[in-house]
C-alpha cells in the first residue's frame, strides 16, 4: 500500500512540473518598444540646426567679415559693424547670407544628427555597448565620424554661404547665382576650396563638442540618477561642449574662410600651410589665427547649446509621440 502511494506521488510530480509558465526574457519586451527612425533624426537635426544658426546669424556674419579681412578684432569694431551695417541695409540685412546658411546648415545638421546616432548604434554594437554610454574613445570617434561625414557632403552650401557673407548684394543676387557665377568664372573647383582645412577641423571639433555633450550627460545621470537632464541643464553642457570644441579648432576655420573669399578679397591663399604662413607674417598668431575667437565664445555656446537642446528634446518628443501612436511619416 506504502509502495503504491509512494508511486502514486511519483506520477504525480511531472505533471506539477508541467504546469509552471516561463515569463518571456526582459530584452523581448524592450524590443516591443516603438524606437525612431533615422528620418525622425533627420527632421530633429534639421530643426535643431535651424534654430541655432538663425539665433546667431548676426554674430556669424560679423565674423565671418573679420576673419576674411586684416582689420583688428575687438568687441567694439565687432559692435561698429553690425551698428553700420544695420544703419546702411536696415535691420534684415543682419541675416544676409542666413538663407544660404539654413539651405547648408538644416541638411548639415540633419546629416550630422542622424549619423552620430547611426554611429553610436554602429560602434556600440562593435564594442559591446549596444543602448549603453559608449566609453570615451568610441564616444570621440563617433562625434569625428558624424561631422566628417555631413561636412563632405554639403561643403559647396558652405563655400557659398561665406561669399554671400562677405560681399554686397550687388555681386551676388541669390544662392543659384553664386554657384553659376563661381563655376563660370572661377570654376567648379572653387567650390571645394578651402575643403582640406574644413575636414581637418570638423575632426577635432566635432569629436571634442559631441564628446563633452555626452559626457556631461553620462556624468550627470550617475550623480542624480536621472536619466534626461533638464532643458536648462542641456543648454549649459551643449555651451561647454561648443566652448571647448570651437576654442580646439579655431585657427583652421580661419584658414578655411580666407580660402573660400580669396576670389572676391583679392587674395591668393592656395595651401593651408600657405594661408598660414601668411596670416601669421601679416597679423601674428593671436590676432590672425585666433581673430575672432572671443566672438566665437559668446555665439559658439549659445548655438552649440540650442542646437543638442533644441534636438534633444524634439527627439524625445517625437519618441512619446511614437509610443502613443502617433506617427509623423
Amino acid at each position: 500500500m506504502a509502495h503504491r502511494v509512494h508511486e502514486h506521488r511519483q506520477g504525480r510530480m511531472p505533471v506539477a512540473q508541467t504546469t509552471v509558465l516561463t515569463l518571456p526574457p526582459s530584452s523581448q519586451a524592450k524590443d516591443l518598444r516603438p524606437r525612431l527612425t533615422p528620418l525622425d533624426s533627420l527632421l530633429c537635426g534639421a530643426f535643431a540646426g535651424a534654430v541655432a544658426k538663425t539665433v546667431i546669424a548676426p554674430l556669424d556674419r560679423t565674423k565671418i567679415i573679420f576673419q576674411v579681412s586684416s582689420k583688428r578684432f575687438s568687441a567694439k569694431e565687432a559692435f561698429r559693424v553690425i551698428y553700420c551695417t544695420y544703419m546702411k541695409d536696415g535691420f534684415l540685412s543682419l541675416w544676409r547670407g542666413n538663407s544660404a546658411t539654413m539651405v547648408r546648415v538644416m541638411p548639415y545638421a540633419a546629416i550630422q544628427f542622424c549619423s552620430h546616432e547611426q554611429y553610436k548604434k554602429l560602434l556600440g554594437g562593435y564594442y559591446g555597448f549596444q543602448g549603453k554610454a559608449l566609453p570615451p574613445f568610441p564616444r570621440l570617434l563617433a562625434g569625428s565620424l558624424a561631422g566628417t561625414t555631413a561636412a563632405m557632403l554639403t561643403y559647396p552650401l558652405d563655400m557659398v554661404r561665406a561669399r554671400m557673407a562677405v560681399t554686397a548684394k550687388e555681386m551676388y543676387s541669390n544662392i543659384m547665382h553664386v554657384f553659376v557665377r563661381i563655376s563660370q568664372e572661377e570654376g567648379v573647383k572653387t567650390l571645394y576650396k578651402g575643403f582640406t582645412p574644413t575636414i581637418l577641423g570638423v575632426i577635432p571639433y566635432a569629436g571634442i563638442t559631441f564628446f563633452t555633450y555626452e559626457t556631461l550627460k553620462k556624468l550627470h545621470a550617475d550623480k542624480t540618477k536621472r536619466s534626461q537632464p533638464y532643458p536648462y541643464e542641456r543648454l549649459a553642457f551643449g555651451a561647454c561642449a561648443g566652448l571647448i570644441g570651437q576654442s580646439a579648432s579655431y585657427p583652421l576655420d580661419v584658414v578655411r574662410r580666407r580660402m573660400q573669399t580669396a576670389g572676391v578679397i583679392g587674395s591668393s591663399y592656395t595651401t593651408i600651410l600657405g594661408t598660414m604662413r601668411e596670416i601669421v607674417k601679416q597679423e601674428g598668431i593671436r590676432r590672425g589665427l585666433y581673430k575672432g575667437l572671443s566672438m566665437n565664445w559668446v555665439k559658439g555656446p549659445i548655438a552649440v547649446g540650442i542646437s543638442f537642446t533644441t534636438f534633444d528634446v524634439t527627439h524625445n518628443l517625437l519618441l512619446k509621440l511614437h509610443q502613443m501612436g502617433y506617427s509623423i511619416h
